[in-house]
C-alpha cells in the first residue's frame, strides 16, 4: 500500500469513535491469532495503535472495566510483535498477553485483580489521573505475582507454570515482569529520546549513550528491550550497530560480542531478516508495493554490516548475514527470471490464422507484468549487494531489446492487420506501450503512442481510398 493510501486509512480510523477503534483492534488482533488476514490486520492495527498513543498523549480517555488487561500491559506495547512473526531479544509476543491476564485473575492475584477492576468501575469519567495510579499499582501487583512464580524457591513449580499456558507464553513471561516491574526507567528513557532519529552520527549515538544510562535498564534482562525502544525511532533501524561499534571502541566483532551491547548487531541482524522473509512473501503472492521500501531496507542494511563491521565469514554473525544475502539472492532470482517469458507471451506475434475471433489481452496481466518489470528495473539499485547484479543487468538489457523492436512490429503490424485480429493487435501495441513507460520512460512511450496512431490512421486513409 502506497504512503498516500496508508495516510487516508489512517485519517478514516483516526474520525471513528474510541469504543470503534477498540473494537476493531480486538478484531484484528483475533484475526492475527487465527491466521486469518494477517497482511491486512497487521497493517490496520499498526495505524490504531499509533491512533491511540497519541490520543493518550493529547487526552487520557478513561477506559472500561473490560479493558483493565489493556491497562495493564501499555507499558509492552512498543515491544509486541504478532502472530506467527519470529520473536527476538527485546520483544514479547502479543498472544502471550491473554494467557497471562487470565493466570492472574484466576492464580496470580486474582484478589487484587478483583479489587482493581471494582476501583476501575467506579472512576468517574474525568479521572485520568487515577486511572494512570492504578495502572502502577497494578503493574507493580502483576510483576510481584511473576517474580514468585519464575524466581528461586522451593517445591516444584512446572506444574504451576504450566497452568499459566504453553512454552511460548511461559518463554515471555519472566521478560514481561522484568518490563513491568521498570515501568518508570521506560518512562524516562522515553522522555530522553528524540522522538526520531533520522541521522546516527556521533552526536546522536552520544546523546543516546546519554539517555540510555539508567542503571535498571542496563540489566542483560532489559538492555534489549531498551535497545528496541531506540531502534523504533530510527529510519534506518540497521544503524543501532553504531552504538555497539562506539562502545567497544572497535570494528571487530569479537571486541564488539564482548561488549553488553553486542545484541545490537544481534537485533539487526535479526531485524533484517525479518524483513526479507516479508519480502519473500510479498514476491510470492505477487504484492510489490512495498518492494522498493524493503529493497532499499536490505540493501542498505546489508552494505551497512558488511563495512561498518569486521565480519569473519565462519563467525556467527557473517553466517547469519550471508545466509540473508543468499535468502534474498534465491527470491529475487527466481522471480527476475520470470518475468521475460511473461512479457513474450504478451507481445508475441502470432499469425493471423492462429488469432480466434474476439481474442483479447487480459488488462490484468498486463498490470502484473508492469508491476514485474518495474521490480526488475528497482532491483537494478540494489542489485550488487544482494548479489543479483549479473542476473538482474542481463533481464533488464534483454527486456529493453525485446520490448523495443516488439513493439517497433507491433505498430508496423497494425497498418495491415486485417479487421478480424485489429483490436488484439492494438491490445498488443497498448501492452507494449505500457512496458515501454516503465523501461524507457514517458517520452519513448508517447513517441511510441503516436506512431501507433499514426499506423492506424494511415491504414484507415488507404482503405477509404480504395
Amino acid at each position: 500500500m502506497s504512503q498516500t493510501s496508508i495516510e487516508r486509512l489512517r485519517e478514516y480510523l483516526a474520525q471513528l469513535p474510541p469504543q470503534s477503534q477498540a473494537l476493531l483492534m480486538r478484531e484484528f488482533e483475533r484475526a492475527l491469532e487465527r491466521g486469518q488476514d494477517t497482511a491486512v490486520a497487521t497493517l490496520v492495527l499498526e495505524q490504531l495503535r499509533k491512533i491511540v498513543r497519541q490520543s493518550k498523549a493529547d487526552e487520557a480517555l478513561p477506559p472500561r472495566t473490560d479493558d483493565l488487561s489493556r491497562l495493564l500491559f501499555q507499558v509492552l506495547e512498543p515491544f509486541l510483535v504478532e502472530a506467527g512473526t519470529p520473536v527476538r531479544a527485546g520483544q514479547i509476543r502479543r498472544s502471550s498477553l491473554q494467557p497471562i491476564w487470565q493466570w492472574l485473575g484466576r492464580d496470580g492475584a486474582p484478589d487484587k485483580v478483583n479489587e482493581f477492576e471494582a476501583a476501575l468501575a467506579r472512576m468517574p469519567a474525568d479521572s485520568a489521573g487515577q486511572v494512570e495510579a492504578l495502572a502502577q499499582k497494578l503493574q507493580a501487583v502483576a510483576a510481584d505475582a511473576i517474580f514468585e512464580l519464575t524466581g528461586p524457591g522451593g517445591g516444584d513449580k512446572s506444574r504451576a507454570l504450566a497452568r499459566v499456558g504453553p512454552p511460548n507464553v511461559i518463554e515471555d513471561l519472566y521478560s514481561i515482569g522484568a518490563v513491568l516491574q521498570v515501568r518508570d526507567a521506560i518512562a524516562t528513557l522515553n522522555e530522553k529520546l528524540p522522538r526520531t532519529l533520522r541521522a546516527f552520527g556521533d552526536s546522536q549515538i552520544a546523546s543516546v549513550t546519554s539517555a540510555l544510562n539508567i542503571p535498571a535498564l542496563q540489566t542483560p534482562q532489559m538492555l534489549p528491550f531498551a535497545l528496541s525502544i531506540v531502534v523504533q525511532r530510527m529510519t534506518a533501524p540497521w544503524q543501532i550497530i553504531r552504538l555497539a561499534v562506539k562502545i567497544a571502541a572497535s570494528d571487530d566483532e569479537i571486541r564488539v560480542a564482548a561488549t553488553p551491547y553486542g545484541m545490537a548487531v544481534t537485533m539487526a541482524l535479526h531485524d533484517l531478516s525479518c524483513v526479507a522473509a516479508v519480502l519473500r512473501m510479498d514476491i510470492k503472492r505477487g504484492h510489490f508495493d512495498n518492494v522498493a521500501g524493503n529493497l532499499k531496507t536490505l540493501h542498505d542494511g546489508v552494505r551497512g554490516l558488511r563495512t561498518e563491521l569486521d565480519l569473519r565469514n565462519d563467525s556467527a554473525w557473517g553466517k547469519q548475514l550471508t545466509s540473508i544475502r543468499a535468502d534474498i539472492s534465491n527470491a529475487l532470482q527466481s522471480e527476475i527470471d520470470s518475468v521475460p517469458g511473461r512479457v513474450r507471451r504478451i507481445l508475441r506475434q502470432r499469425p493471423e490464422k492462429d488469432i480466434p475471433p474476439g481474442a483479447r489481452i487480459d488488462s490484468t496481466e498486463v498490470e502484473e507484468t508492469v508491476a514485474l518489470i518495474d521490480f526488475v528495473a528497482t532491483c537494478r539499485n540494489y542489485a550488487s549487494e544482494l548479489a543479483i547484479n549479473e542476473v538482474t543487468l542481463r533481464t533488464f538489457s534483454d527486456l529493453q531489446q525485446y520490448v523495443e523492436r516488439s513493439t517497433e512490429q507491433l505498430v508496423q503490424s497494425l497498418r495491415a492487420a486485417d479487421h478480424k485480429v485489429r483490436t488484439y493487435r492494438q491490445q498488443q501495441v497498448q501492452a507494449a506501450i505500457r512496458f515501454c513507460q516503465v523501461l524507457f520512460g514517458d517520452d519513448y512511450a508517447s513517441l511510441m503512442s503516436r506512431a501507433a496512431e499514426n499506423a492506424l490512421t494511415g491504414e484507415r486513409k488507404s482503405s477509404r481510398a480504395g
